[in-house]
């Protein structure tokens, strides 16, 4: 399972690591998944998702049903 998030799409970057002595190296940039449990009213269940820290607050401004619908529409694209 790859580390995306469920919501926004978000995954790793690549980029360099700069040093003091501006020396340059190959690193990932990881996201900040969290696997997190949500409560969907409409189907009366949990639904756990792996969403990142901006995943958790579009989900707190929007609600888990906008959310979702956003998912579903990320998955088919």
């Amino acid at each position: 399972m790859s580390r995306t998030c469920e919501i926004t799409g978000k995954k790793r970057q690549s980029g360099m690591q700069v040093s003091h002595a501006m020396n340059h190296s190959r690193k990932w940039f990881e996201v900040n998944i969290q696997k997190k449990r949500f409560w969907v009213p409409s189907e009366k269940r949990w639904v756990t998702l792996r969403v990142t820290g901006a995943g958790i607050r579009y989900i707190a401004k929007n609600g888990i049903e906008a959310a979702l619908k956003k998912a579903a529409e990320l998955t088919k694209a």
